[in-house]
């Protein structure tokens, strides 16, 4: 029996799986880890070497739980947090900590781009994307710009997951579908877009790895790092990808038909395509995926950031903020939280914050209180999930994830807000097992056989039918007003976020 390692490096922390050659979960293992604290508002960093280690430790730990022999490790798997711009010297050392994909700092630089480059239409002309704070494009020129003597460096640009990669394989590369993440790849033609990249840094080009399929490995482990984990020499390293390709991955979501929402830490929405999807508008990012296809895209900042700030303030267990949210009406009679708590992406509101409107006696209660932060983080997902819609994505059904999925009355919430069939994974970690089956699929590819990703995901990723939920109509109903609402009142409030910084 052979056996295949999923690791997934987050903002939060790091999970490892180890799944056998029957696509069964077998162990794992995760450590938690936060920010660098002390920045200014809206920088948002971590150590490179924070991932590292933590990949190593989970990797040693899951093995342990699996009870397994790591000589009979065939392949690993890597997904990490898109956008983040690991900077490394000409000896590959990390010069200075990863900006992430939450760090909002680099607004004044994505709008130098833009301007540079003829505007939002000519940009998505150009790649598929609008630049936006989140991306990687803008890091770069923040550093150039702030930083010289970083910058001066600079001589490797890598996305976490290729750092990681780079770490257990000791070669620089970029697959198809985090490069498409960077803002500087031209998602239809998948190849590095050059006027964009002209307008950062000529040189860029020079620091930046060849950009290849998603199902050519990224080497193989080196002898010390295995020795480390007392793995076998010739332990293969796939592609890897971002969190949201190898979340596609680990729920099936690798054929037309499907939509995942996950609701972490941040919130993402997206579909598996056979060609690319791009929005005029650039608020769909018009991603590539990690088996071939295209992965359109809408992600917000603010999820479980706004119901663990509500469960916190309130002293509430999980368990009781479920509780908390099934005692309140759906509508919350008219209470909603605007989520923007740390900015936000989509809609891209870069100096966003927080908004509790509609209080009045009667919804001024704990229970209101936690639905209403509930409910305005669906309702957040869903403004982009109806621009999805507009664009042709049509879903059969919605395939839930991430910590928020365990919510029961979450569950219900979002069958509602967004008027379809929800349902969750037996495997919760969708990510960290993605990039397991990525790592079977290219080991099966390496030894001859002939087989998609597709035909893997749709063999062994399993639904758990129990929590099936179909929206009711009263409550579809409530929502669509609500979201009315919610989507007028940040219209409304966009000019004073960015007046009051």
């Amino acid at each position: 029996m052979g056996f295949f390692l999923g690791v997934d490096s987050g903002t939060q922390g790091t999970k490892t799986v180890v799944v056998d050659d029957q696509g069964r979960v077998r162990g794992r293992a995760s450590v938690g880890y936060g920010l660098i604290e002390g920045l200014p508002r809206g920088h948002m960093e971590q150590h490179p070497e924070t991932w590292a280690d933590a990949m190593k430790q989970t990797i040693r730990g899951a093995l342990k739980d699996a009870k397994a022999d790591p000589a009979k490790v065939c392949a690993i798997g890597v997904s990490g947090q898109q956008h983040g711009f690991v900077p490394l010297d000409e000896d590959g050392a990390v010069i200075r900590p990863a900006k992430l994909w939450n760090d909002t700092s680099t607004a004044e630089e994505c709008a130098m781009l833009m301007e540079t480059l003829g505007g939002v239409e000519e940009a998505i002309r150009l790649t598929g994307n609008s630049i936006m704070p989140g991306y990687t494009a803008g890091k770069i020129l923040w550093l150039r710009r702030h930083e010289p003597g970083n910058y001066a460096k600079l001589r490797h640009v890598l996305l976490p997951h290729d750092y990681l990669n780079y770490v257990l394989t000791g070669e620089f590369t970029m697959e198809y579908g985090d490069a498409s993440g960077t803002a500087f790849m031209d998602v239809r033609r998948r190849r590095w877009c050059m006027e964009v990249i002209d307008a950062i840094d000529p040189a860029l080009i020079e620091w930046l790895p060849e950009v290849r399929p998603s199902d050519r490995p990224a080497g193989t482990v080196v002898r010390s790092v295995a020795s480390e984990l007392g793995v076998g020499g010739d332990v293969l390293v796939a592609a890897g990808g971002g969190d949201n390709m190898m979340g596609a991955i680990g729920t099936g979501n690798t054929s037309p038909g499907k939509v995942t929402v996950s609701l972490g830490t941040s919130g993402t929405v997206y579909a598996y395509s056979d060609e690319p999807v791009v929005d005029p508008g650039g608020e769909v990012a018009a991603f590539c995926d990690s088996t071939g296809g295209w992965l359109p895209l809408v992600c917000t900042m603010n999820v479980t950031v706004a119901t663990e700030h509500m469960r916190l303030l309130l002293g509430l267990s999980h368990a009781g903020l479920e509780d908390a949210v099934s005692a309140a009406p759906p509508g919350c009679d008219g209470l909603l939280l605007l989520p923007y708590l740390t900015g936000e992406r989509t809609p891209n509101v870069p100096h966003g914050k927080g908004v509790l409107y509609g209080l009045t006696p009667t919804c001024f209660t704990a229970g209101h209180l936690c639905r209403a932060a509930m409910e305005g983080a669906t309702m957040g997902l869903n403004y982009g999930f109806n621009r999805l819609r507009e664009l042709g994505v049509d879903p059969v059904e919605v395939r839930l994830t991430g910590g928020g999925a365990r919510n029961k009355a979450w569950r219900r919430i979002a069958a509602d807000v967004f008027d379809a069939e929800v349902v969750t994974l037996r495997e919760e970690e969708g990510a960290a097992y993605g990039a397991a089956l990525q790592a079977m699929w290219t080991h099966r590819l390496r030894r001859g056989e002939r087989v998609t990703m597709s035909e893997i995901t749709d063999e062994l990723v399993e639904i758990d039918e129990p929590s099936r939920l179909k929206p009711i109509r009263r409550n579809v109903e409530t929502y669509e007003r609500l979201q009315s609402t919610q989507d007028r009142l940040s219209r409304d409030l966009r000019g004073l976020f960015s007046e009051s910084g």
